[in-house]
C-alpha cells in the first residue's frame, strides 16, 4: 500500500527560534508554532482551538530562520510527520511527534516584526507584488458556480474569518 506523508501548517512561532550546529557543521533551528483553528459547535457558538507544534528546520532554511524570525512571526511551514522516540534516564520510553520542514515561507507586512509583521530577508520586503494570472476582460467571479445551495457572494454568517 502507498502512503504520503506532507503536513502544511501556517501560525505564529511560540518562541524566538533557536539555531545550532550539529558536528558536521549543519545549522538545525527548533521552532515552536501555534496553528489556530475555528469552528462552530452544534450550538452555533465560535469555539477557538489552539494547536502547539514543534518544527525541525535544517540547512540554509535553519539559518534563514533564525536570521529574521522572532517570536509571533507569521510563517508557512511545509514538511513531514516524524516521530521521535527516547528512554529517559529512569527507564520510561517516551516519543513526541514533530514536523521535520522542507520548505519555509515568512509571511507578513512589509517592514514589520512580530505577530503583523514578520517581515524577510530586505530583498522579499522590497520585491513587487506578482500581476495576477487572471486576463483583465473578465471580471473575477464570471463562470464561478457556488456548491449546491450556496449562494455565489458567499453571504453567510458562518464564514470563520
Amino acid at each position: 500500500m502507498a502512503s504520503y506523508n506532507r503536513v502544511i501548517l501556517v501560525g505564529n512561532l511560540t518562541r524566538d527560534p533557536e539555531l545550532r550546529y550539529v558536528a558536521s557543521g549543519m545549522a538545525v533551528t527548533d521552532l515552536g508554532l501555534a496553528v489556530n483553528d475555528r469552528r462552530k459547535t452544534a450550538t452555533g457558538e465560535w469555539v477557538d482551538e489552539t494547536t502547539f507544534v514543534d518544527v525541525t528546520l535544517w540547512g540554509r532554511t535553519a539559518e534563514t530562520a533564525g536570521e529574521y524570525l522572532t517570536k509571533g512571526s507569521p510563517v508557512l511551514i511545509e514538511g513531514r510527520l516524524k516521530l521521535d522516540t527516547w528512554e529517559t534516564s529512569d527507564g520510561q520510553k517516551r516519543s513526541k511527534l514533530k514536523v521535520v520542514c522542507d520548505r519555509m515561507q515568512m509571511l507578513g507586512g512589509r517592514g514589520g516584526q512580530g505577530a503583523a509583521g514578520g517581515g524577510g530577508p530586505p530583498a522579499e520586503r522590497t520585491a513587487a507584488p506578482r500581476a495576477a494570472a487572471q486576463p483583465q476582460s473578465a471580471p473575477p467571479d464570471e463562470g464561478f458556480e457556488p456548491p449546491h445551495g450556496e449562494p455565489a457572494g458567499g453571504g453567510g454568517d458562518d464564514i470563520p474569518f
